[in-house]
């Protein structure tokens, strides 16, 4: 078997440092790099793939007379499986189709440098040919690597799996011969774990158990936990290791590539709605908890979401599912076949009468995306429009609950309580150009521009406000309507250099990146009196502009054989412009003074060092320690004019390590410890159903996880993650709030001490009908979320869920059964402390019993059992 390794290097490369420092001081000519290249031309050495086993191409039917070769783009994954596969020139569909399905079952010995594994891919000849059919390796793929191609060699065909049993024989006449080159995919090097507290959730471990929705698949990363507790035209609330994120505050999320967070947003600051996202065009998801990469900007003060999106899978899918509650889920997907894993569109329908008192809901969901380009240059194209409408069930006093007053899936018989809806709407579009060099260098531009609109009204507190502008206004319902629409527009690009070696103990890139992004917002909040919606308070009416632009340098350097350092440091420069055309509850005023208008600016400076150290002292083995400072960016009407804008810096550390065990890594175990300090945390709050400002705060906590893979039809995961979050301050009084319920040293509240998931899923052929398999699919997910503390030293509930689904597959139907809350507990999705009055003082049909004016447990009921029938066919 021959196996050549072609290696350009480069002008730095052969001399290194001195060499390119002294020309350009001129201290001598480029010419004397000639007499250095010998010495310095050892470079780290790229194995490439090799070919273990492989199934020949079964010929279609009307084709046996003809011996086509399909050129086929493979990406040979760390365990050796194939990842993407498309064909080069798509000629006819149902041979690229057949060479595909061929070259998927395929597996590798995967390309290393030195003893690390990497993802890399070759161009493979796939020759219809009988009996056994003839392989070709070659090449590089777009934005996988360097070099020229190798040429093609024709031999007699013969059986490839002796490469596996026998290596002699590899090498014999009769054996076809292999050349391959070693193509490194730097764009996923440059992502890979910048702490032992980051991890990838593929697409094998997001179907191994059942997920609702894309929000739900966030689930499976260690520590987060995420719930819906006001219905899917609403962001999901998510917590992640001592975080209450709710709507997206501490998580940065990125969807495609392109930032999804919302600033200054009037119902969560950092607002984040993945509601669009169809969970099938899910490729994988990246979690980077903690602040250690400095691509990760505004939001990330707990970590960072990036979802990739592809369709492995390809053709056409429909499927339609009916569950309780007449639930009715459609979707329609296209994956042509032979265009890449990222080429697809679909489509997704969603309604549902809710489980509950006014939980009915309707939404839709399109998104098309589409790359292609050459080895030099690639580009993508990212579109999605989604809409949805939906009921709010609303906060329940507990005590109302356990005497009786009111159901726990109901709404308060009261007029203020009725009509709690959502609604939401969305378009974005990104475009992305990638440019990599023959060299290794890559360079990337992207541009994205969306539009979103929010209307939201909800009743937390009952009968309880009082007006700002006559405060002989009061008892008309505390219905609170927000409204937020935004255009949002962005410019990102990097460059990272080809790899370097200035010593023969020392390689690296050096990467340059710019993120920036313009926030144009109108926002307004009033006290609707029901049941004709009208405004009876006027609290917020405002209109927003902010600029962020941030800048960032990133080395990454591997100092000998076991040791590599990545680090580098970021910086964004903020700009507020605010016209507050109400201009109350700005922070200096008396919340009972009305003031008519308050324009202002505001700017200021993040800035900070993200740094990891990695040592791997055994292939199996890899140590790391990271530190790193974010910040979150403030919440613009809170800032008064000519103010540096007061971001919430973090502080952020890591320690821990990744055991690999297998020859396919069939095991994998990740533990950390970690810290991380906020000078300046908020929590909800329900009297203005928004985000208010805390003092500072400290997580200190450890999360390990296991990933089990024994056999090829099992994935299994398990993850524990412990953390203590303490408030270090209590808030700065303010003539709004001149006392607080907070006190140094107390537990955050709403934060959860123990999170726990386990994903459990296996999918085989079970027997066969006519020749053709029939394959079943079962799988299981468990969340635990343990009390946690609220505010006037209350607890809320844990909560324990668990769902299953099982499927069966034949020729492209598939019929399943996904079960969610299979207990059937009964679980606060939400649960608060605060004072509320839900007695109609205008009508008399409220619950008996006199309220108390003393906070108590409330909470927003989560779902019950559902149970979810799909009917699937693929073409």
């Amino acid at each position: 078997m021959k196996l050549r390794l072609k290696h350009k290097p480069s002008a730095l490369e052969r001399c290194g440092w001195p060499w390119l420092v002294g020309c350009m001081l001129g201290l001598y000519a480029p010419s004397v790099c000639a007499q250095e290249a010998g010495a310095r031309a050892t470079a780290r050495a790229l194995t490439p793939p090799r070919l273990l086993s492989a199934n020949a191409p079964v010929i279609p039917e009307g084709l046996e007379d003809v011996e086509p070769v399909v050129l086929v783009h493979v990406v040979v994954e760390v365990d050796g499986s194939v990842g993407e596969a498309h064909v080069e020139v798509a000629h006819d569909a149902v041979l690229d189709a057949a060479a595909i399905e061929a070259v998927r079952t395929w597996h590798f010995e995967p390309a290393r440098e030195g003893d690390r594994a990497l993802r890399a891919a070759v161009r493979v000849s796939v020759r219809f040919q009988s009996p056994i059919p003839h392989f070709d390796l070659a090449g590089s793929h777009t934005g996988f690597g360097e070099g020229d191609e190798s040429l093609n060699h024709e031999h007699p065909a013969s059986d490839p799996r002796a490469l596996a049993e026998d290596p002699e024989e590899a090498l014999s006449p009769n054996a076809p011969t292999f050349t391959a080159q070693a193509t490194v995919d730097r764009e996923t090097q440059a992502e890979r774990h910048r702490a032992a507290s980051s991890y990838e959730l593929d697409r094998a471990l997001l179907d191994a158990a059942p997920h609702a929705d894309a929000a739900s698949m966030l689930n499976s990363a260690p520590g987060l936990f995420v719930t819906r507790p006001e219905g899917d035209a609403v962001a999901p609330r998510i917590m992640l290791r001592g975080f209450d994120a709710e709507h997206g505050q501490d998580l940065a999320i990125n969807v495609a590539g392109i930032p999804i967070n919302q600033p200054s947003h009037l119902h969560g600051q950092g607002y984040a709605d993945i509601g669009f996202v169809i969970p099938e065009v899910v490729q994988r998801i990246r979690v980077t908890e903690g602040v250690y990469d400095p691509r990760q900007g505004d939001f990330a003060t707990a970590g960072s979401v990036d979802m990739d999106l592809g369709v492995e899978r390809r053709g056409t899918r429909l499927r339609v599912g009916y569950g309780l509650f007449n639930s009715v889920n459609a979707l329609a997907l296209w994956a042509p076949q032979g265009e890449r894993t990222e080429t697809f569109a679909a489509v997704q329908f969603r309604r549902t009468d809710g489980f509950g008192q006014g939980r009915e809901g309707l939404s839709a969901s399109g998104i098309a995306q589409a790359v292609w380009g050459t080895d030099q240059l690639r580009a993508r194209v990212f579109l999605t429009v989604s809409a949805a409408r939906a009921g709010i069930g609303g906060a329940l006093r507990r005590e109302d609950v356990h005497a009786g007053r009111v159901g726990f899936y109901d709404l308060y018989p009261v007029t203020a309580a009725q009509n709690q809806t959502a609604f939401s709407a969305r378009a974005l579009g990104g475009a992305t150009l990638t440019s990599t060099g023959t060299d290794g260098s890559v360079g990337e531009v992207a541009i994205f521009a969306g539009w979103t609109s929010f209307r939201h009204q909800a009743n937390y507190t009952g009968y309880t406000q009082v007006s700002l502008t006559d405060p002989t206004w009061r008892g008309r319902g505390d219905i609170i309507e927000q409204q937020n629409q935004v255009f949002h527009a962005g410019l990102n690009g990097h460059y990272r250099t080809p790899r370097f070696h200035p010593w023969d103990w020392l390689t690296g890139t050096f990467e340059v990146g710019l993120q920036s992004r313009v926030d144009l917002t109108e926002q307004d909040q009033n006290l609707l009196q029901l049941p004709v919606n009208r405004t009876w308070d006027n609290r917020v009416d405002a209109s927003l502009q902010g600029v962020d632009v941030g800048a960032y340098v990133d080395l990454d350097l591997h100092l000998g054989e076991h040791v590599r350092l990545r680090g580098g440091a970021r910086a964004d420069v903020l700009f507020y412009n605010v016209d507050d055309r109400l201009g109350n509850r700005i922070p200096g005023f008396r919340p009972d003074t009305y003031i008519m208008g308050y324009r202002r600016t505001a700017s200021g400076i993040a800035a900070g060092p993200r740094v990891t150290l990695e040592w791997t002292p055994v292939r199996e083995l890899t140590l790391s320690a990271a530190y790193g400072e974010g910040y979150r960016s403030p919440q613009a009407r809170q800032l008064t004019d000519g103010e540096s804008a007061p971001y919430a810096k973090v502080w952020s550390g890591d320690v821990g390590g990744r055991l690999r065990l297998g020859d396919e890594d069939q095991v994998q175990i990740s533990v950390s410890g970690f810290v991380t300090r906020v000078s300046r945390d908020i929590a909800f709050d329900p009297d203005e159903g928004r985000l208010e400002p805390l003092g500072p705060s400290t997580r200190i906590g450890v999360a390990g996880q296991i990933r089990f893979e024994p056999w090829r039809f099992l994935t299994s995961a398990l993850s524990v993650t412990y953390v203590r979050a303490t408030l270090d301050a209590p808030p700065v009084p303010t003539l709004e709030q001149p006392t607080s319920a907070y006190v140094a040293g107390q537990l955050l509240p709403y934060v959860a001490p123990f999170v726990l998931r386990a994903d459990v899923g296996a999918h085989e052929d079970l027997f066969t009908i006519d020749g053709h398999p029939v394959h079943g699919r079962i799988g299981l997910g468990l969340s635990v979320l343990s009390s946690r503390p609220l505010p006037y030293g209350d607890h809320a509930s844990p909560i324990g869920l668990l769902d299953a689904m099982v499927s069966a597959s034949y020729r492209g139907i598939t019929l399943g059964v996904e079960v969610f809350n299979l207990t059937n507990s009964q679980y606060a999705a939400a649960e608060y402390s605060y004072a509320s009055d839900w007695q109609d003082p205008s009508f008399q049909n409220q619950p008996s019993g006199v309220p108390s004016r003393l906070p108590t447990r409330h909470f927003s009921a989560g779902a019950p059992l559902t149970i979810m029938a799909q009917l699937g066919v693929d073409f």
